[in-house]
């Protein structure tokens, strides 16, 4: 593993936490990875997926949004969260460098919402909550990106659904897992890690 540094940058809602992991060898990409709801980006699922790409070429970016940042445990509406994404993405790009976004939970919906404006190259969807607990009327399947290439990671006993694949997005269900994804949590890594690679987005 790389360097790693913290900081802050400012967005329109306030100050976003960055903490990015340099690659150990050649810069092949940038993955970016928001948090879910009421956590914040040391869970398992984004730890793993980190240590198992940073040595592939990719640089990883975890993100905390500005809420988080405040002290705040209820999330900000969904405009603000995609304001303030859209920010850190801007002052992050690097000219000929692919940026993938990702995250898990209302991270990956954020991801998945800004993929195409923003011209990501490729969108990693951990544990994406297709419908609140219960309510399987209340899709948000709408969500998932429909132009660029998308790899969803769900467990299939998640409360929140499982997403079903389309020509644009894949889906692999892991066996076992629930929302928070630490059953297999290492394999499920390794699948991103994968995938990656399959798109040329790691050595």
């Amino acid at each position: 593993m790389g360097a790693v540094t913290s900081f802050e940058i400012e967005t329109p809602r306030g100050p976003a936490g960055l903490r990015i992991t340099e690659p150990t060898g050649p810069l092949v990409s940038m993955l970016v990875l928001g948090h879910g709801a009421g956590g914040g980006v040391d869970v398992p699922d984004l730890t793993a997926v980190r240590e198992a790409v940073v040595d592939a070429g990719v640089r990883v970016v975890l993100v905390t949004q500005p809420y988080r940042m405040a002290g705040r445990k209820a999330p900000a509406p969904v405009n603000q969260l995609d304001e303030a994404w859209t920010a850190v993405i801007e002052q992050l790009r690097e000219p000929g460098l692919p940026m993938i976004f990702g995250g898990r939970s209302s991270g990956a919906r954020v991801a998945c919402r800004t993929a195409e404006p923003l011209g990501a190259a490729g969108v990693l969807a951990l544990a994406f909550p297709l419908h609140p607990p219960g309510k399987p009327e209340k899709s948000r399947a709408g969500e998932l990106p429909t132009r660029v290439p998308t790899l969803v990671l769900n467990g299939d006993r998640d409360p929140f659904g499982v997403p079903e694949a389309t020509s644009s997005v894949e889906v692999l269900v892991r066996p076992g897992a629930t929302h928070d994804l630490r059953q297999g949590v290492r394999e499920t890594a390794e699948l991103a890690r994968t995938w990656l690679k399959q798109h040329k987005w790691a050595a």
